[in-house]
């Protein structure tokens, strides 16, 4: 009786709720808090900071939610929510596209982001204050939108 009670005892893992998801590997303690039960799918990591990458053009708008080392979290575009031809530019298509990813990203707890934002176009202010809006803070905004150094070649004169 004795013996079955030390062989069941060093089959039990060190940190039972770091197997997750057939998971069989020993995972420390410390992991295992920032790690969440998702179900099939894996694991719902906990991130409080992030990063929020927004494409902005004349055509349309793009937001990803990243966390610190650029892994993907949640993105949503204006095609995705149902936006089509010009209307995908709009502010208000920006509002609503930043809800949207916002919405996919509650199960990661983000709490404030770095935005980074991309290209011109008529959503880029309206993406960052719907950011704050969602309950996200914004900690800075940084514009890496790619600006040419004298540019391409320029096309030769026209013969008339």
């Amino acid at each position: 009786m004795l013996d079955e009670v030390k062989k069941s005892a060093a089959n039990q893992p060190l940190a039972p709720e770091a197997v997750v998801a057939g998971d069989t590997k020993s995972v420390p303690a410390s992991a295992a808090t920032k790690i969440r039960r998702k179900g099939k799918k894996g694991l719902a990591r906990q991130v409080s900071s992030g990063r929020a990458y927004i494409k902005v053009t004349y055509n349309n708008t793009i937001v990803t939610l990243t966390d610190q080392n650029g892994n993907v979290l949640s993105w949503s575009s204006a095609g995705q929510c149902g936006f089509k031809g010009p209307k995908k530019a709009t502010p208000y298509a920006a509002t609503v596209i930043v809800k949207d990813a916002c919405e996919k990203v509650k199960k990661h707890n983000l709490k404030e982001v770095t935005v980074f934002v991309k290209g011109i176009g008529g959503g880029r202010e309206a993406s960052i204050r719907a950011l704050n809006a969602n309950g996200l803070n914004v900690v800075s905004i940084k514009d890496i939108t790619p600006i040419p150094h004298n540019g391409c070649r320029a096309p030769k004169p026209r013969r008339v």
